[in-house]
């Protein structure tokens, strides 16, 4: 009976250890589970300004998310885009060719084939054989050195000298300027239709034409940027291989005969200009020869004049004649 009862009572000291295990176990999960929920909703209590939930907002988030498109879209407008580089691209070339006018005619093909067109041409006959030629050409950035290549082996390459400047920061530059002086005009306009005063609309009417004058200069340098970065320059002339002065016979001295031939070439020159002198006095020479003919006509006729009457007054002789 002893040991039954001793046996009994130890199974249920066993069991009840083992309860009292499982419930302590849980009380702590609990508590730990608790504790976890309390700190989350504490976190979210304490962010609740910078997390809002969908569909609501105070003022700071709601300021805050609306600024955020446009901080993005600026930064979008103002950043480059990739590989966008702009370059003004110019070249030089002198070139010496058989034939001026077949050269001509080969430059502007090569640039209107290349999708570019000739901006200026000047030819000069420099006499009855020989002939020179100035030509501007503009061609696409992606064929210029196709084209420069064609044009330098056209002929005897005298020189060539070429540039690129790159104007990428300018371009965007401009470009984020006219973003801003756009939205300018468009807020004066919006105060414009809301002005109920003359006075207001009269000092919203100088502002619009002064911004909108500003917007149309950066418009003006936006597309001659375009221009000078879509097409480069080329400036090519043609010249004849025996063209006065193109030899280098006016380097050598000079001898008796080119001295004899300077010295005949200044006395016709010294003649030409004495008969030209001769010829803008000869109308003033005229003119005094002719008054100083009339003034001795008439020195002499006032002369006779002076001399009749002291004739005719002389006393008579004796015999009738004139007494002496």
């Amino acid at each position: 009976m002893d040991v039954e009862s001793k046996s009994g009572r130890s199974f249920v000291r066993a069991r009840a250890a083992l309860v009292a295990g499982s419930l302590s176990l849980l009380l702590a999960v609990g508590g730990c589970g608790a504790s976890g929920d309390s700190m989350d909703s504490g976190a979210k209590a304490a962010d609740g300004k910078a997390a809002p939930r969908e569909g609501f907002a105070d003022e700071d988030g709601g300021a805050a998310a609306s600024a955020a498109p446009e901080e993005q879209a600026a930064g979008k407008e103002a950043a480059p885009k990739p590989g966008g580089t702009h370059v003004i691209r110019t070249a030089t070339l002198s070139v010496e060719v058989k034939s001026v006018p077949k050269a001509v005619a080969a430059a502007r093909g090569a640039a209107e084939g290349a999708g570019g067109l000739v901006a200026s041409e000047n030819t000069e006959r420099l006499d009855d054989t020989y002939e020179t030629s100035h030509l501007v050409l503009r061609v696409p950035q992606e064929r210029f050195q196709e084209v420069l290549r064609e044009l330098a082996g056209s002929g005897k390459l005298l020189s060539r000298t070429s540039n690129a400047k790159d104007v990428t920061d300018q371009v965007v530059d401009v470009e984020s300027r006219i973003s801003t002086q756009r939205a300018s005009v468009a807020r004066v306009r919006e105060l414009m239709d809301q002005a109920e005063k003359i006075s207001d609309v009269v000092a919203l009417e100088g502002e619009l034409s002064s911004r909108q004058s500003d917007l149309e200069s950066l418009l003006a340098q936006q597309a001659s940027l375009k221009d000078r970065t879509s097409l480069a320059t080329i400036t090519l002339d043609l010249t004849p291989p025996d063209a006065p002065g193109d030899d280098g016979s006016k380097d050598e001295d000079p001898g008796f005969l080119d001295a004899l031939g300077g010295g005949w070439d200044a006395f016709v020159t010294m003649l030409r200009w004495i008969a030209v002198a001769f010829g803008a006095a000869f109308p003033f020479l005229l003119t005094a020869a002719l008054a100083v003919v009339v003034w001795r006509v008439l020195r002499k006729r006032k002369a006779d004049r002076r001399a009749a009457p002291a004739v005719t007054a002389a006393p008579a002789g004796k015999d009738g004649a004139p007494a002496s």
